[in-house]
């Protein structure tokens, strides 16, 4: 992998582009024991990182390989050990990275239950979809929503007053704008 991110960082445009198709075949074949060892855990970190720069460029062909790489991380792994690794790059100082994690982490969510969000843990799940919702890219907006849709069907789903319990839930756990944007949100739906 430290490999593959070396390439990644290289000027060359076609050596980036096949380094970012190899890193998509590894996810296919290795998926989830990427992020079961320790050694593979800080060149996993880098790797990502390199994935979520590359997601961003101006360069179309890199950006779009490096977004179906990033698809086919989602698509092999485990969704809760990877919201994890995610989880950093939502703060990230560069807003397109942030963007690109957003959208990783709302396929992430569309694929977890009920007891894989409360693992994670269901309210810092609810906080990340919020402070991405008022994020300046359109795209992150977009994944929050989707995200926060997701974390909703899954918390509701055996619940008949579904918007009351949400909305109890929402003002229990975050400030009361967010609460609001929270239940419009689901709401509007």
């Amino acid at each position: 992998m430290l490999v593959l991110v070396k390439a990644m960082k290289n000027p060359r445009s076609a050596l980036c582009k096949t380094s970012i198709m190899a890193s998509s075949d590894i996810f296919n074949a290795f998926g989830d024991k990427l992020l079961l060892e320790s050694t593979t855990s800080d060149a996993f970190d880098h790797l990502l990182l390199q994935l979520l720069l590359k997601a961003c460029q101006d360069k179309r062909f890199v950006c779009e390989e490096a977004d179906r790489a990033l698809n086919a991380m989602v698509g092999s792994m485990a969704p809760l050990a990877l919201l994890h690794k995610l989880g950093a790059y939502v703060s990230h100082a560069n807003l397109r990275v942030r963007a690109k994690a957003a959208i990783s982490m709302s396929h992430c969510a569309s694929k977890m239950g009920l007891e894989e969000m409360e693992e994670f843990g269901l309210v810092s799940l609810v906080k990340l979809g919020a402070d991405s919702l008022n994020d300046r890219l359109p795209e992150a907006r977009e994944a929050a929503r989707s995200m926060v849709a997701s974390i909703y069907e899954a918390f509701t789903e055996k619940e008949e007053q579904k918007l009351e319990k949400w909305q109890t839930f929402c003002q229990s756990n975050l400030p009361a704008i967010h609460a609001q944007s929270m239940v419009k949100l689901v709401s509007s739906q």
